[in-house]
């Protein structure tokens, strides 16, 4: 792997004798958020590839920026919404500076994996539920129970057959395994997830993320950049605030967004609503459309977002 100068959207310059060498330096695990052509502040970049920066890295100055992995992977829709941006597992080494609570800045970087919108969902659920404050009086795994945590940072847990979970303080986390079950999470940040059969999941707050993994489950996120993930057969996600993203990946699904400069996607077969918007008061509605993955040259595995009564990719 060589090391480079990420230039503006030019080739490449090779530096010799700059490595990444294990334990010399700090390595930062994180994520970081691209345009779709792969730039970032108009340096182009490549999967696979390392980047060295001049000088010492400073947070909003100098240096390639990305969010921890011990901040809350919906952190990174901060910089870039999920509508125009795609997301990729970084590295970052070199001289690294941790002066903001919402990024790192560092000299050196390699572009790793992409992350999926489902995958940060999932990220987001694990991250609230392992720092969640657990408590039996909001945990039932007996049928037709129900579990609620209200204060900051809790956590609710329903596992039985059409349990019911809900989290309605921030970085709250609410899940419900077992079939019919719902689970809710209305704080900011909040993450919930259903994997149960016909289960709901709702995250109402800004930067939710909300899941259904079952069959004929239903995930919704109303917050403002906001993402909702359905993997089950039969599966609806919708986003409704602004810079929201909604994908089914299951069979025979439906993904909505109708919010401002939200974006849909998913597999052959699913359904894709969209709404397109005023760009001057994010309101007012230009046009809709719709489509089925796999007809008309919708294609799977690509995001689109209306745009004069028709789907294009986003």
């Amino acid at each position: 792997m060589t090391d480079t100068i990420a230039k503006p959207k030019r080739a490449k310059k090779a530096i010799a004798d700059t490595p990444i060498i294990e334990g010399a330096s700090p390595v930062l695990k994180s994520i970081k958020g691209f345009e779709r052509d792969l730039t970032c502040r108009g340096y182009q970049f490549a999967v696979g590839e390392t980047y060295t920066a001049t000088g010492l890295a400073r947070c909003c100055e100098n240096g390639f920026h990305a969010c921890p992995d011990d901040l809350h992977p919906l952190t990174v829709f901060s910089f870039y919404a999920p509508d125009t941006s795609r997301y990729f597992d970084v590295t970052q080494a070199g001289d690294i500076c941790r002066n903001e609570p919402d990024k790192a800045a560092s000299t050196i970087l390699t572009v790793n994996i992409e992350i999926t919108t489902g995958e940060l969902v999932k990220r987001a659920w694990d991250y609230v539920w392992s720092r969640a404050i657990k408590s039996d009086e909001a945990h039932v795994t007996i049928l037709n129970g129900a579990a609620s945590a209200t204060g900051l940072r809790g956590a609710a847990s329903a596992t039985g057959l059409r349990g019911a979970a809900s989290a309605t303080g921030d970085y709250g986390a609410a899940s419900a395994t077992g079939d019919n079950g719902a689970a809710s999470a209305t704080g900011d940040n909040g993450a919930a997830s259903a994997t149960g059969t016909c289960g709901a999941a709702s995250a109402t707050g800004t930067c939710g993320a909300a899941s259904a993994t079952g069959a004929r489950g239903a995930a919704s996120a109303t917050g403002d950049y906001g993402a909702a993930s359905v993997t089950g057969d039969y599966g609806a996600a919708s986003v409704t605030g602004y810079n929201g993203a909604a994908s089914a990946t299951g069979d025979n699904g439906a993904a909505m967004s109708p919010g401002f400069a939200g974006r849909v996607m998913g597999k052959d077969g699913n359904a894709l609503f969209a709404v397109e918007r005023s760009s001057t008061d994010y309101i007012t509605i230009l046009s809709v459309a719709c489509g089925i993955v796999g007809r008309d040259g919708i294609e799977a595995g690509v995001w689109y977002v209306a745009k004069g009564g028709k789907l294009v990719p986003a």
